[in-house]
């Protein structure tokens, strides 16, 4: 998985390295690696370039947290000073960088996960970070037919009841 990728051509020439130095490792090795190679979606420009970003990758993992501070501008170093007051004043209705923000940040995801999977059909889609282990950002998730979600494992727990529930709402 390649981090902080911003358009296609930088993907494709980090993945031709990776091929080609993979390649002499399994020549020396008189071994065949199965691997995959994907790129985070941590940046805006990523994200608007995720269509021919998507031809170059087998699947995107989003780093919500990442996407969230590049998205809003925002550190989450120094949220902890403002954000409080930001949902007392109705700025934002939760901490961002708790609940994936869905009109700005999950705008974005949502973008960018129509535009990957247009251009490339069997491209995996999953999220890492914070958000993949709060239950209102999972049942956002599975809205947009999120094929994993990566978590701490103190949160598995709760995110595989949220995913649970999340399906069951949308069977129903």
């Amino acid at each position: 998985m390649i981090p902080l990728v911003m358009n296609a051509e930088e993907l494709s020439q980090m993945k031709d390295y990776l091929i080609e130095k993979i390649s002499k490792l399994e020549e020396e090795l008189s071994f065949t690696f199965d691997f995959t190679i994907g790129t985070m979606i941590e940046l805006p420009s990523a994200a608007l370039n995720s269509s021919s970003i998507a031809e170059h990758a087998d699947f995107f993992s989003f780093g919500t947290n990442d996407l969230t501070q590049t998205t809003l501008g925002l550190s989450r170093d120094d949220a902890s000073k403002f954000l409080n007051t930001y949902v007392e004043n109705d700025i934002f209705s939760e901490d961002p960088f708790v609940s994936i923000d869905q009109g700005s940040v999950g705008r974005v995801v949502e973008m960018s996960v129509s535009e990957g999977k247009s251009s490339n059909k069997d491209l995996k889609i999953g999220v890492c970070g914070e958000h993949a282990g709060e239950a209102n950002s999972i049942k956002f998730f599975n809205t947009l037919q999120i094929d994993y979600i990566s978590c701490s494992p103190f949160r598995i727990p709760t995110a595989k009841l949220a995913a649970a529930q999340a399906e069951i709402i949308k069977i129903n």
